[in-house]
């Protein structure tokens, strides 16, 4: 969008009318996670912040749904998927096979762009350390991450999310 154009500009800047047009004007991806792995990934990079995953997702759960960080905020409250007509939503973990068919769709070249993609060992070692981490937390705070994350797991396709159950 040619007016006040620039990386950090963010789309509450516009007014009701630009940011429609804009929309429009643009091919619209969203690029979504398992909340239940941004959970992971967000411990495993702040390692020493808190002593255990358990610890960390106690802490996460007391910040609530406002005060909480981008890195595990729900997607919905982030992307607003009601409200922007989204062209493609791509699941992490399924990169390869979505990307593929994003890139064809641009009519840009698939096959050299794809072969880094690796997305059996990404799910394979996820779904070992979902494992692992989803064991280490109590009922209660299985059950309240389920609620944190309803949302998100009512707007996108985690069916395989320990959340989900």
């Amino acid at each position: 969008y040619p007016r006040r154009h620039a990386p950090e500009t963010q789309l509450r800047e516009f007014n009701l009318t630009e940011i429609e047009a804009m929309l429009r004007s643009y091919t619209k991806v969203l690029f979504v996670r398992d909340p239940f792995h941004r959970l992971i990934s967000s411990f495993m990079q702040s390692i020493g912040s808190s002593p255990s995953f358990s610890s960390f997702v106690q802490d996460v759960l007391e910040s609530g749904q406002h005060n909480t960080s981008m890195a595990w905020k729900p997607l919905v409250s982030l992307c607003q998927p009601c409200f922007i007509h989204y062209d493609f939503v791509v699941v992490f973990g399924f990169f390869r096979q979505e990307l593929g068919h994003l890139l064809q769709r641009a009519g840009l070249p698939v096959d050299s762009l794809l072969l880094e993609f690796t997305d059996s060992h990404v799910r394979w070692t996820y779904s070992w350390l979902s494992e692992q981490m989803f064991n280490e937390l109590s009922l209660q705070q299985k059950q309240h991450l389920s609620h944190f994350y309803q949302q998100d797991l009512a707007a996108f396709p985690f069916s395989s999310s320990f959340l989900s159950d």
